[in-house]
This record gives structure tokens, C-alpha cells and sequence, in this order.
């Protein structure tokens, strides 16, 4: 058994924590590793932490937000990379890590075989479905186009839409690549989409189609296209969108979700657009056909009308029996009419032999007994309406004079109120007033021009004065004027002597 070795020096946990700190670093310094990413952990702050592992072994890392910047790669679980830092350790919790200077990913393997993991997530939850996808506008009112406003997709676009059929394009202007360029595509997306359907000042109208354009590139530099988020967005928009991104052989995820997917940006804005001048070529040929049509029906119409005028029969023979039936019915009016009469004239005879004065005057007396008593209700209800508006007048009476008390009353408590403060105000007037401190024997100076004069140097020989005392005004001329200095003492203060022939601090005793 090996004794313990007393004559070792002593060390506290900080110190042996910090001798392994400076021995790590010392030996290592900057280190490539090269690993797949396990747990990623964005902090609030802006500092990235991860685990960094292969089948044997697992590091911490770290990316503090001053670096962050420059990590173009979005990272996730899974993804292999290739990393370059500074070997360090971490006291609080007796581990090492790599404080992260560069990452980028292990290769084109690691990135194609995220996309094909992210494609296959984002195709489960259905949003490639070729269902859900809408059709283009055949002519769009206003078109709405997502990329660099310096780049040449933007001329492209603009060029081939003024070949094919000129249209307003409103430009969201975004990064096409690099950091934070799919952050910046997506809310173009989603910034599209929650525009008005019509134009309110200051906000333009809803476009009718949006374009995603971008040009070539390597897989790196069109992976902004490959985010989530970006996917995303063009899933939700409810405006048709056609992806242009990258050339021919360029393929994205975008791609997949958007409605229409174009090889080129031309290639875009001739899916988004018809030729002008073949539509036109169309409405001309569809034009002469209908009003070829159009003449076509109106002869064979016209060839119709002609036949069926030649089966009709003649308008004599049409009008010969009505005409006839005409005729015996006006043969047989005056004779109807002469019966009708003396059947009328016998009717009102016997109605009126009926008739007599007795019961002319009992139909009188019964009217004149209705309207007698529709009278009398009509007094007793104009009566009462009069007790009841009488009544409510004098209600309204006790009110206003109600109301006159308490105005009155209400107009002296605010009087008084306005009288004490009144008081208040002059008694205030009368203690901060001039005029009291002349009568306690002052006087007031005032030059020529009737200005208050404070200092004797202010007072020059042979000038004007005004002097007010509290009964009146004295005029006055100054004559020579004697400052006496500040420092010099009132002739009633007495100063102490000092014992004779003793100048310096004197005794003690």
C-alpha cells in the first residue's frame, strides 16, 4: 500500500480547475472536428449550444452570439458538420468544449440528406398534395414578385412581361441569399397576403399572383429556398404562386409547395401572363366567326319567316267571321238598350212607392240621438283632458319653482365662495404690496423714467429722482455718490483690542 504523499503542494478546486484550463489550451488551441450534431439549443440571448457527437464519443460546444452571424447553416439534430475552434473547458460543471469559430457542413451528402429528411417530414403533413394547389389567374391585375431588387431576375421578369402582355408588378424586395434571407422571404409571403383587396392609402392592392424568382446557384447558395419557414409560408398564402429559383436543374422545396413550378425566371413570367398579341389575333378570328354566325341565322331566319308567310291565309278570310258576328251584335244594341232601361225604371218605381215621409222622419230621429250622444262623450272626454292638462300644469309649476329655490340658492353659495376668495385675494394684495412696507418708513427710488432703482451705483450725480413715501412723491436731484465698501463695518459694531505688543498666538494661560 502506497503511503499518501504529504509534501504535495495544496490546491483549492478553482485553482486546479484554472491549471486545467490553461493546460487544455496550452496543448490544443484551435482544433477541426469534424462530428454530427446532437441536441442544438438556441439561448435567449443569442448563444448557441450543442452537443457534437460521433458513435464513440460526445463534446459540448458553444457559439456565442458574436459568431452567430456568421454561421449561415441553420442547425439541426442530425446534421454533420464540420467545426473549427478554440479547445476550452467549463468549470461550473468540470466538462471541456469547443468554442465555435466556423461551421459549415460536412459536405453535399449532409445537406442533400437533411433536404431529403425535411422533404419527406413536410410531404407526410401533405403540403405537397397536388389538391390543395390552386390555378393561376389567366390575366392577372396586378403581379406581385419576391427577389433582389439588384439582381438581373428582376430585369428578366420585367423585360419578358413587357413582350408578352404588360402588367403592374409591385417588388417586395428581399435577400436571395445568405442569413436571415428566408426569414425575409417568408414575410414577403405572408406580407403579400395581408395586403387589402383594394387600394387604401397608403397601403397597394392585393396581387393576383405572386412570383418567387432567384437565380443559379449552388446548393448552399439556394438553400434559403430549402428553410421550413419559407415552406411554410408559401403553403398558407392564398394568393397562386409560381417558384422560379435557380436554372432548370435547380430543384427546392419551394418548388414542390409552390402552384406552379417554372425553370427560369422568364420561364415565370410567361406562365404568369398571356401573349398579348396572340389573344388579340384570337378575339379578331372568334369575332369574324360569330358575326359570320350571326349573318348565318339571320337568313335562315329570315328563309323561315318567308315560308311561314306563304302558309298563312289571307287577312280577309282571317276577319270575315268576326266581322260578321260584329255586325249582328250591333243590329241587336238598341234594342237591348231601350229593354235595359225600362227594367231600371220599373225597379226604382217600386222602391220608391215603398218610401214614405214616417220613415224618412224616424231614420232622422235616430240619427239625430246618435250624434246627441257622440256629443255628450265628447264634452266628458274634452273635460277631462282639460282637468288632466290643468293638473300637469301645475305639477310643471311646483318644479320650476322647485328649481328657481334651489338656483337661488345655488347662485348665493357660489357668491359667497366668490367673495371670500375675493377677500382672500386682497388681503394677499394688500401683505405682498409695496405700499405696506413705505408705510413702516421706507421710501421708494425711482429714476427719470419712473424704473425702481436698487443700487447706490446705479445712481449717478445730477440725476432726476423720484422718491415715493407712503403719503406722496418727492422730487429730488442726486448729488455725489459715496459707496461704502462691503467689507467695511458699522460704526456701532465694536471690535475687540488686542493686548499691546503681543503679535503672534499669545499665551496660553
Amino acid at each position: 500500500m502506497n503511503e499518501p504523499r504529504l509534501n504535495l503542494p495544496e490546491l483549492t478546486v478553482s485553482e486546479l480547475s484554472a491549471a486545467l484550463k490553461r493546460t487544455i489550451e496550452e496543448a490544443y488551441g484551435y482544433v477541426r472536428v469534424r462530428g454530427e450534431l446532437g441536441k442544438v439549443s438556441y439561448h435567449g440571448n443569442g448563444h448557441v449550444y450543442f452537443d457534437l457527437k460521433d458513435d464513440r464519443a460526445c463534446i459540448s460546444g458553444v457559439i456565442w452570439r458574436s459568431a452567430a452571424p456568421r454561421i449561415k447553416l441553420k442547425l439541426e439534430a442530425g446534421l454533420e458538420v464540420v467545426i473549427t475552434g478554440r479547445l476550452t473547458t467549463y468549470p461550473g460543471r468540470s466538462q471541456y468544449q469547443i468554442v465555435v469559430e466556423t461551421l459549415e457542413p460536412a459536405g453535399l451528402g449532409a445537406l442533400m440528406a437533411l433536404l431529403e429528411e425535411r422533404k419527406k417530414r413536410l410531404a407526410a403533413e401533405g403540403l405537397f398534395d397536388e389538391a390543395r394547389k390552386q390555378l393561376l389567374p389567366f390575366l392577372p391585375t396586378l403581379i406581385g414578385v419576391v427577389t433582389s431588387p439588384t439582381g438581373a431576375v428582376i430585369r428578366d421578369i420585367l423585360h419578358r412581361l413587357a413582350d408578352r402582355f404588360p402588367r403592374p408588378v409591385l417588388l417586395w424586395p428581399v435577400k436571395v441569399q445568405g442569413d436571415g434571407s428566408a426569414a425575409e422571404v417568408a414575410a414577403a409571403i405572408a406580407g403579400f397576403n395581408a395586403l387589402p383587396e383594394f387600394a387604401v392609402w397608403p397601403l397597394p392592392p392585393r396581387p393576383d399572383l405572386i412570383i418567387v424568382a432567384r437565380g443559379g446557384g449552388s446548393l448552399e447558395d439556394l438553400w434559403s429556398f430549402n428553410e421550413e419557414i419559407v415552406v411554410r409560408a408559401a403553403a398558407e398564402s392564398l394568393i397562386p404562386i409560381i417558384a422560379a429559383v435557380g436554372h432548370e436543374t435547380d430543384f427546392t422545396l419551394i418548388d414542390f409547395v409552390a402552384d406552379r413550378r417554372a425553370p427560369t425566371p422568364t420561364a415565370a413570367a410567361e406562365m404568369a401572363v398571356p401573349v398579348r398579341a396572340e389573344l388579340l389575333l384570337d378575339v379578331d378570328s372568334l369575332s369574324r366567326r360569330m358575326l359570320a354566325s350571326w349573318r348565318r341565322c339571320q337568313e335562315a331566319r329570315r328563309t323561315e319567316l318567308r315560308s311561314a308567310c306563304r302558309a298563312l291565309p289571307d287577312s280577309d278570310e282571317l276577319l270575315a267571321l268576326p266581322r260578321q258576328r260584329l255586325d249582328h251584335a250591333s243590329a241587336r244594341l238598341p234594342r237591348a238598350l231601350h229593354a235595359n232601361a225600362h227594367s231600371h225604371h220599373v225597379a226604382f218605381s217600386r222602391i220608391a212607392g215603398r218610401l214614405s215621409a214616417h220613415l224618412m222622419r224616424a231614420n232622422v230621429e235616430r240619427r239625430r240621438e246618435r250624434y246627441s250622444g257622440l256629443a255628450q262623450r265628447l264634452q266628458a272626454s274634452l273635460a277631462a283632458y282639460i282637468a288632466a292638462a290643468r293638473t300637469r300644469i301645475a305639477r310643471q309649476n311646483e318644479r320650476v319653482a322647485t328649481f328657481g329655490e334651489r338656483a337661488d340658492r345655488a347662485i348665493g353659495n357660489i357668491l359667497d365662495r366668490r367673495a371670500a376668495l375675493l377677500e382672500q385675494a386682497s388681503q394677499l394684495l394688500a401683505a405682498f404690496s409695496y405700499r405696506g412696507v413705505l408705510a413702516r418708513g421706507f421710501a421708494l427710488i425711482r429714476d427719470a423714467g419712473g424704473r425702481p432703482l436698487r443700487a447706490a451705483a446705479a445712481v449717478n450725480a445730477g440725476m432726476r429722482l423720484d422718491i415715493e413715501f407712503s403719503d406722496g412723491r418727492v422730487g429730488a436731484v442726486a448729488g455725489d455718490s459715496r459707496i461704502t465698501p462691503a467689507d467695511s463695518s458699522p460704526p456701532y459694531v465694536r471690535r475687540r483690542r488686542r493686548p499691546a505688543g503681543n503679535d503672534g498666538q499669545g499665551s496660553l494661560f
